[in-house]
This record gives structure tokens, sequence and C-alpha cells, in this order.
């Protein structure tokens, strides 16, 4: 009896690898996973993403630490300038002086070229300009007078050159006038007072400057 069960136990088995064997001698495959062609098409996407994200990160980064400089270094640029009167004028462009020393006159960033202001940051700039004229009165103005005609303009580079503001004294003694402008960078900026005209020294009636506001 013990043998009988055995060889009922043993039945199964041994049909089951009967079938197993006929399956794999039959030819027909078993179904499996494609992996190698998932790995072959996966591997150079997440690559290529990898490449991207990358790519993007250091433009992101690249963006900011410009935009960072531009706004800390060398800083907001800005200059303001009292006459550098020297007497009776044998050109007709004024010449600036700036500094500490000299009160509230300054430069952070622009510079003065033989009186001159030239910007050292290409961007958008406020610029103010007052001029008084020295000992004005009715007088002043008789039918074979000059006409009085202040100009602010970019005088160099050559290919820079334009005309920024022109104000007229209408028989006045003071014009004042302000504006947005865009400067590059090396641009000199030059101011012309009509000829023989002497504008007043006095820091609180003739100054000129401009700030720096936006690339």
């Amino acid at each position: 009896m013990n043998e009988y069960q055995e060889g009922e136990e043993a039945g199964p088995m041994q049909r089951r690898l009967r079938t197993a064997m006929a399956e794999e001698g039959s030819g027909c495959p078993v179904p499996r996973l494609p992996w190698a062609s998932v790995q072959r098409v996966a591997l150079p996407l997440f690559i290529l993403a990898g490449v991207a994200t990358a790519v993007i990160y250091c433009f992101l980064c690249v963006q900011r630490l410009a935009q960072q400089r531009q706004l800390e270094s060398p800083g907001w640029d800005m200059a303001e300038l009292q006459l550098n009167h020297t007497g009776p004028r044998q050109d007709c462009r004024l010449r600036w002086l700036g500094g500490p020393a000299l009160g509230r006159s300054f430069l952070h960033g622009p510079e003065l070229d033989n009186g001159q202001l030239r910007v050292q940051r290409s961007g958008i700039y406020r610029l103010h300009i007052q001029v008084t004229l020295a000992n004005c009165s009715s007088s002043l103005w008789t039918p074979t007078a000059p006409r009085a005609t202040l100009m602010v303009g970019i005088c160099s580079p050559a290919a820079h050159s334009i005309s920024l503001l022109r104000l007229n004294f209408h028989e006045g003694c003071v014009v004042t006038s302000q504006r947005l402008t865009p400067l590059a960078q090396g641009d000199t900026l030059c101011t012309n007072l009509t000829l023989p005209l002497l504008p007043s020294p006095n820091a609180d009636e003739t100054f000129f400057g401009v700030q720096w506001v936006h690339p």
C-alpha cells in the first residue's frame, strides 16, 4: 500500500514534468518582457532629459548671476557735478568737477575726461542739468546779443554722437531740464553754452548729473 501511495504521488509530478518538457520541445516561445528593448529606448531618453535639465539649470544660474552682478557691481552708477570755473571761456564746452572734497559733488562709476562726463556702464540713465547765467539782467538781452542756448549731447565716440537736450534761455537767466536716455559704456557727455556767456559757478545754481536706472 505504501508503494501504491508513492506511485499515486509521483504520478502528478511526472505528468507536470512531462508537460513542461513537451512545451519546451514544442518550439512555442514563452512570453517574456522585452527588457533589453526597453533599456535601449529608455536609457537615451533618461540621458537626454538629464542633459536638458542641467542645461536649463545652468542657463538660469547664469542669468541670475548676471542680473545680480549688474545690480551689485559696480552698483547704481551716478554722478553729481559742479562747474569747473576757470574764468573767461575760450571754448563753448562747459567743464565739470566732482568729488567729496567739493561738498555735495560725487562720482560713483562714471569718470571725468578733461571735464566731460564719461559713463562706464551701459544702460538707461536719468540725466539732469541746471545752468544759471552769471551777472544776468534784462540789459543782457539786446537785439544784437547772441541767442543763449545750452546743449547736452554725446560727443564721443563719434559713432554715438547725438544731441540729447537743447535748451533756450528765452531772455531768462536759468534753464533746467531732465530726461531718460540710453547710454553705452564709454559714451562721453558734453555740455555747450553759447559764447561769450558765463555760467554762474555757484553749485546751487549750476550743476549737472546722471543716474543709472535700468540695464
